[in-house]
């Protein structure tokens, strides 16, 4: 769903520029609470582990793939508001290095991917954490219906802005049919990975996942006379991940961007393919950075395709790593000023 120029007028690229921008810096100043807990790294690995999986494009028939957007994820292992800095960031680097998305696009694609998908597979996860049993498992299946509600919603959000700025003439009705369908589509392929992962690390460390650390069992105390009281601890665990648990990840991650990346579907994706059939595909422009030496996810100047497309993905991983650690520990220090 990375949108790229030339799909909006500029009011409308203006508008979501602005969303976009106040989006972060009020997660820069809400995520204080959630990096208290976490601290910076576990956002930053949480940034490039999105962007090794949004390499691995999936397959969902009739020639189109689709590939994880990650904010359900991320708000689940980081919180909503980190989240928003971690899905920034991966846009950011996406958009900048890759040219994986418009620069006047940017703003849209934030707004998309990185504000939509993360509040409503957010709000989603902690309704149903609501009504599933309290314990950190009911997480998964929680997280896993966010994510998979967080696609069709940000693709119909998209329906939306094109209804009010898009370059072409496009009945509303038919493009949001085609959008909202396909991105159903793709919405299951998100929710298994994010079922898949998040199943690993609630097995492992569940004090790693945000949302599972507040799910801690209430605790039943006895009296002497046998008399039952349930105490519900008021403070969630604060874990990091340090030592082996990083290690792990960034390794988990690195494999990902640089091996598992190689086998991704060539088809179009959602968004690609509604284009060309609707007719709108034509008003893509490219992008200024079009030309960089890492453009279409790969390292200019080496032949084989394999080797390139590993190197660029291991760097991106690396990149997106240091820029998520710069823009967490910026907003750890935005807290530590105010406090």
């Amino acid at each position: 769903m990375h949108v790229p120029d030339g799909f909006f007028d500029a009011p409308t690229s203006v508008a979501t520029g602005l969303i976009a921008a106040g989006a972060v810096g009020v997660s820069l100043q809400r995520a204080s609470r959630e990096l208290r807990e976490t601290g910076p790294a576990l956002a930053g690995l949480s940034a490039a582990f999105v962007f090794a999986v949004q390499m691995v494009n999936f397959p969902v028939g009739a020639g189109t793939s689709g590939h994880l957007l990650g904010g359900a994820l991320a708000a689940a292992l980081v919180g909503p508001w980190t989240a928003v800095l971690v899905m920034s960031t991966v846009l950011l680097v996406q958009g900048l290095l890759f040219a994986d998305g418009g620069l006047t696009a940017l703003g849209t694609n934030i707004t998309l991917m990185g504000l939509i998908t993360v509040l409503v597979g957010y709000v989603v996860t902690r309704a149903l954490l609501k009504v599933l049993p309290r314990r950190a498992g009911s997480v998964v299946p929680a997280t896993t219906v966010g994510a998979l509600v967080s696609v069709p919603v940000a693709a119909l959000a998209f329906t939306g802005l094109y209804a009010i700025g898009g370059a072409v003439d496009i009945p509303p009705a038919k493009l949001a049919t085609a959008m909202v369908g396909w991105h159903v589509l793709v919405g299951i392929g998100e929710a298994v990975i994010t079922a898949a992962v998040l199943s690993a690390v609630v097995a492992t460390r569940p004090d790693l996942v945000y949302a599972a650390r507040h799910l801690r069992q209430d605790l039943v105390l006895v009296d002497a006379d046998g008399n039952r009281s349930t105490v519900s601890p008021d403070r969630p665990i604060a874990a990091r991940p340090t030592g082996r648990p990083l290690g792990v990840g960034i390794a988990v991650t690195l494999l990902v961007a640089g091996g598992l990346s190689l086998f991704a579907s060539a088809h179009p994706d959602g968004l690609e393919f509604v284009g060309a059939k609707l007719g709108f595909e034509s008003a893509a422009k490219d992008s200024a950075v079009a030309g960089s030496p890492l453009a279409d996810y790969g390292v200019h100047g080496i032949g084989n395709a394999q080797v390139s497309g590993a190197l660029a993905g291991i760097i991106g991983v690396l990149v997106t790593i240091v820029v998520g650690l710069a823009i967490a520990k910026l907003a750890s220090l935005r807290t530590n000023r105010a406090s």
